[in-house]
């Protein structure tokens, strides 16, 4: 059964995660005035790590906070918690608040001490049926704030729109903003017709994806065609294949969208590719240092 794992990182002490408390007036809880990152661990190693802590460090800059340690003081921290839990498969969860004062006040004090917590989370294993079978996704319109590249725990656009998806019997909910595509409240949306990938360009409207960028790598070495531009409405349920990438869980093919078949209702040939790709790109991996 997957779950958190039992001992977690706070402000520079390991302890059980079940022992853990903040103040309630830490601005994370009363503002959401905090950052984090979502790093996949495979076979005990942190996947892509120097890419995920570039990200934090530029969400922080986006909310006018210096990164609060160096990426090797993180890559200690993970792999301390990673031997700590013997976690196998999995992510980690970093959080970087602004921190607490006595009191509420929206403009914040300086020199207030940020508050560092980070996790390990256990998963269950992807039914293999899953990748051929794929998953199905709703649509709705784009909810949220407009800087959307920065990795937010302000989250509460990103779960209403997930929540709609559930309440649909469907695993994500793709958003669309003035007739084009952004992104899924917790994905990247990659578009495949004509044999060509197309994923909406970074900006501040969407999160600049760390899985997306090794869909973009691996096609690359595939020699597959993909580009980053706009993608209307119709060209998005026009799609030969849709795919959704994202840490936890890498890329998975959406085979329904709003109750209509996507291609042919199954995974398509270039995502099979690119899901055979990734495979081998995390094995290779495993043999190299995280940082």
């Amino acid at each position: 059964m997957s779950g958190p794992l039992p001992v977690c990182y706070l402000n520079g002490n390991y302890l059980p995660l079940k022992e853990a408390t903040v103040s309630p007036f830490d601005r994370a809880f009363l503002f959401g005035d905090a950052v984090y990152e979502v790093v996949p661990v495979y076979a005990s190693r942190p996947f892509r790590l120097r890419q995920h802590l570039d990200r934090l460090n530029r969400s922080l800059d986006g909310i006018r906070m210096p990164p609060p340690m160096p990426h090797g003081d993180w890559a200690h921290i993970f792999q301390e918690l990673i031997s700590r839990n013997a976690a196998g498969d999995g992510y980690l969860y970093i959080q970087v608040t602004r921190g607490a004062e006595f009191g509420r006040n929206h403009a914040w004090p300086e020199g207030l001490k940020p508050t560092l917590f980070a996790y390990c989370m256990e998963l269950d294993p992807l039914p293999p049926a899953l990748a051929e079978n794929g998953v199905a996704a709703v649509t709705a319109a784009e909810i949220r704030w407009a800087r959307r590249d920065i990795k937010s725990t302000a989250l509460l656009g990103n779960i209403l729109l997930k929540k709609l998806a559930a309440d649909g019997g469907a695993f994500e909910t793709i958003m669309l903003e003035n007739g084009e595509l952004t992104e899924g409240s917790s994905t990247t949306v990659h578009v495949v017709k004509n044999g060509v990938i197309y994923t909406p360009p970074n900006g501040h409207h969407i999160l600049p994806g760390t899985t997306r960028d090794v869909v973009t790598e691996l096609a690359d070495l595939l020699s597959i065609r993909n580009t980053s531009a706009s993608i209307s409405e119709s060209a998005l349920r026009g799609a030969d294949e849709i795919w959704l990438a994202f840490s936890t869980r890498g890329v998975l093919p959406v085979t329904k969208l709003d109750g209509v078949a996507v291609g042919s209702g199954l995974a398509g040939p270039l995502f099979k590719r690119v899901s055979i790709a990734f495979a081998h790109y995390v094995r290779e991996l495993g043999l190299t240092p995280a940082l």
